[in-house]
């Protein structure tokens, strides 16, 4: 569906219309998802947000550092032209991913990380989950696996709690979503 409303009523908050409110999970997971929107990285899109006393501190989506041109700019990903495969030779890659993205960017803006909660699209790599550790965030919820599992047993061992989101939850939300949306431009059509 295209929408050509305003940003406004792109929020997840619309949902109350229906009078079925969503879970802070529900919320936080969408709005991880919608920032994953932004990603410049040719092979996948991720989003992530820092949330903190159920408000958020940063965002993070993955692409390049300022200022370094994108994958999109470029035109082509670095990895894949190297001949990686997913998950691998990421130390080649132009992107930062989305969860170091939110950190850097908490502390970019000066806000504190520790004991915070992380809403993810895809559960961290090796490397974001180590900084996600010593960054003190304290959960991580997430949709998409990452193809290798060692930065669950990271959390496991770091007492981190992770929460897998279930996709299908996403898609439902989702419909609920497109069917206010539809509702709203019908409504007002007929205005």
């Amino acid at each position: 569906m295209v929408y050509s409303g305003s940003v406004r009523d792109l929020s997840p908050w619309l949902l109350i219309e229906k009078r079925k409110r969503q879970s802070w999970d529900d919320y936080f997971m969408m709005i991880a998802d919608i920032v994953s929107t932004r990603s410049t990285c040719l092979s996948r899109r991720t989003g992530a947000i820092l949330v903190k006393d159920k408000h958020i501190i940063s965002t993070g989506y993955n692409g390049a550092p300022r200022g370094i041109r994108n994958c999109v700019e470029k035109g082509y990903c670095n990895r894949k032209k190297m001949g990686f495969k997913s998950g691998e030779g990421l130390e080649y890659s132009y992107a930062v991913h989305a969860e170091e993205n939110a950190i850097l960017q908490a502390a970019y803006h000066g806000h504190s990380t520790k004991g915070a909660v992380m809403y993810a699209t895809t559960s961290p790599c090796v490397f974001c989950a180590k900084s996600i550790i010593n960054a003190g965030i304290v959960k991580v919820h997430y949709i998409e696996d990452y193809p290798h599992d060692f930065s669950l047993q990271l959390f496991k061992e770091a007492g981190i709690e992770t929460v897998k989101y279930p996709k299908e939850r996403l898609g439902q939300i989702r419909s609920e979503f497109d069917e206010i949306l539809r509702q709203r431009e019908n409504k007002n059509k007929k205005s």
